[in-house]
């Protein structure tokens, strides 16, 4: 199914809409209230200055002070009810923005500013928090494409529109005003068909200072330390989006010589590369978190945005260009590429992160670690418009501000990817999986969700655990040859994947037994564990005998078996007929067309090695 085809759900469709419009109302309002304080008042330029400096700190600060509130009341309280309230109080942020249209009272439009980021700081903890409870595990990346896509799109629009409402002669005020109290009954509306989404923490205490449950909150963030690793990527991104972004206007007019026509146009690309990008996630990572990803959208980040200042490190020849002119001006496409596949890379590396936080988090705890992102994320915008700022007093243009940007996020992926190695680990896997193979997988939803699994599965080419690796949704531990886990250039990934290294009594009876003390210690913490009890790799493509090991692991620790079967594999790249460790020619089947094919689980006590056996041969196909 494909994710477009949420948008036919009530379980998330009048949340897509209901999210969407509220990011639609955000922008359009804020980019009204610049327009009108800076070209329908007659404002001297230090004080039009002010005040648009002033807005993005009085939205952001919100975040600061209520964020670890509203991650409480996501999960002490049935969360659509919160939505309709928060819905509410838009409604009544909109009216008092259209008093402060229609009188130029631009401080209470700062006030309506801050009510709408307070209405942002409730609102985020629920938007990601509400996704795992709306969708199976196999929609969660699509789901938070979509999302992520709608969100770019309606901050895009909302701009365009909020600009060009508050600019018409003489009614613009009154046509700002009609279109966000039209767009919040809007978002009101389409709140009211969400379907119910139960508390998931009925039972906790609320803590009402914002002080002390905000560090409670940072707490509970990092103390899983691949999610809060995780957090900070996103946060991350928030800071490089935030330089970036920053320095459009200013790029736009002195290195492209453009007009207001081309600051739009760039503000477009980069939403549009965003929105298909966070698309495009789903079907890279085949319905799967894959955080393999996230370093491919850090590479291209960086590499685009260097790319981007040597196309235009320099002053523009010609000035005042339109977004027409500019296209046809030369080296322009180059920069349009540029400016787009930053956009479409930024997908690849913000949604697999926010897919990751919400699979691998405790449900009953996911909202107040969103909260905590949140927090995180309020903080790096303010360090990066600090940032920004400070490079632009020191005499970087923009575009070397760019370039600095894309260096800078080298060091700060390099750092994160040190400290969570799995995230590096899943993006080799990824890419040799996915160059080697094309792959169709059917029946992993079969695998329990959670709690301790015992994956079987036949063993034909070196690169099995890894294939399985890359299409099983849970993270699981494979119990492997030790020669074949001491692989140079496979080490690595193993180690990082913390696969379990096994040899045969006669070989090692050492190495034996700590293999079957690690696998019972992993099943006794809740842990997936795969073993090929065929005990080495085919020799003639043929299932070979199942050893009783699998016998010996369930009596220690009884446990649910999913059976499982690889198909194609046989005369492919690393498999044993065609190993390029045996022969000094590319392997015939380069490419192959694998299938994996998953079955239910069965109760330990009624395996047997022999059975397994003949499940597996039934599954690959041997006994139809």
């Amino acid at each position: 199914m494909s994710q477009f085809a949420l948008l036919g759900k009530r379980r998330f469709a009048p949340f897509f809409w209901t999210q969407a419009l509220g990011a639609f109302n955000d922008s359009a309002f804020r980019n009204a209230m610049v327009m009108l304080a800076a070209f329908q008042m007659g404002l001297p330029e230090r004080q039009v200055s002010l005040y648009t400096n002033l807005a993005p700190a009085l939205f952001i600060l919100p975040y600061f002070l209520f964020s670890a509130t509203a991650g409480q009341l996501a999960e002490k309280f049935e969360k659509t009810r919160i939505i309709r309230y928060v819905k509410l109080f838009e409604i009544a942020a909109m009216l008092l923005a259209a008093w402060g249209f229609h009188t130029h009272h631009l401080v209470l439009l700062l006030i309506v500013l801050f009510m709408m980021g307070v209405h942002s700081t409730v609102f985020g903890p629920i938007k990601y928090a509400i996704l795992p409870q709306a969708l199976k595990p196999t929609e969660l990346v699509g789901g938070n494409g979509m999302v992520e896509m709608g969100t770019q799109l309606a901050i895009l629009v909302g701009m365009i529109v909020g600009n060009a409402l508050m600019l018409l002669a003489g009614v613009g005020p009154l046509a700002s005003a009609a279109l966000t109290i039209a767009v919040a009954l809007a978002g009101y509306s389409t709140s009211r068909a969400i379907p119910p989404a139960p508390a998931t923490a009925p039972e906790l205490k609320f803590n009402w200072n914002p002080v002390t449950e905000t560090a409670r909150v940072l707490g509970i963030t990092r103390s899983d330390r691949a999610v809060f690793n995780a957090v900070l990527g996103i946060s991350w991104f928030w800071f490089f989006g935030t330089v970036l972004v920053a320095q459009l206007p200013i790029y736009t007019k002195f290195n492209l010589g453009g007009d207001g026509s081309v600051s739009t146009l760039v503000l477009t690309l980069f939403s549009l590369g965003t929105g298909v990008g966070s698309l495009l996630c789903e079907k890279m990572s085949g319905k799967r978190v894959e955080i393999g990803l996230v370093p491919l959208g850090a590479f291209g980040l960086t590499a685009f945005g260097i790319d981007l200042y040597f196309a235009r490190p320099g002053a523009a020849v010609l000035q005042g260009l339109d977004w027409l002119a500019f296209l046809h001006a030369a080296g322009s496409w180059r920069i349009v590429l540029d400016l787009t596949a930053i956009g479409v890379f930024a997908g690849f590396y913000v949604v697999p992160l926010f897919a990751f936080v919400q699979a691998r988090a405790p449900r009953e705890k996911l909202s107040r670690i969103i909260a905590g992102n949140n927090i995180i994320n309020a903080l790096l915008i303010v360090m990066a418009s600090m940032f920004g700022l400070l490079l632009s007093r020191l005499g970087m243009s923009a575009a070397e501000i760019f370039a600095v940007d894309a260096v800078l996020n080298v060091v700060v992926a390099a750092y994160i990817f040190s400290l969570v190695p799995e995230f590096l680990m899943r993006f080799i896997t990824w890419v040799l999986v996915n160059t080697l193979y094309r792959v169709r997988a059917d029946g992993v939803q079969h695998i329990p969700e959670e709690g301790a699994t015992l994956l079987v599965c036949n063993h034909v080419s070196f690169m099995d655990p890894l294939l399985l690796m890359a299409n099983l949704r849970r993270p699981a531990r494979f119990v492997m040859y030790y020669r074949i886990f001491n692989i140079p250039l496979l080490r690595f990934v193993f180690r990082t994947a913390r696969a379990i290294p096994i040899a045969g009594y006669k070989e090692d009876p050492a190495v034996l037994q700590q293999a079957y003390d690690a696998i019972d210690e992993a099943l006794a913490d809740g842990e997936v564990v795969c073993i090929f009890p065929e005990g080495g790799l085919t020799g003639d493509g043929q299932i070979a005998t199942f050893r009783p090991g699998v016998e010996k692991i369930l009596a220690r620790r009884p446990v649910p078996v999913v059976p499982m079967a690889l198909r194609g594999l046989w005369g492919s790249v690393w498999s044993r007929r065609d190993s390029m460790l045996r022969r000094a020619r590319l392997p015939r089947r380069f490419r192959a067309r694998v299938e994996l094919v998953v079955d239910a689980p069965l109760a330990p006590q009624q395996v047997s090695a022999a059975m397994l056996e003949v499940r597996v041969r039934e599954l690959r196909g041997d006994l139809a």
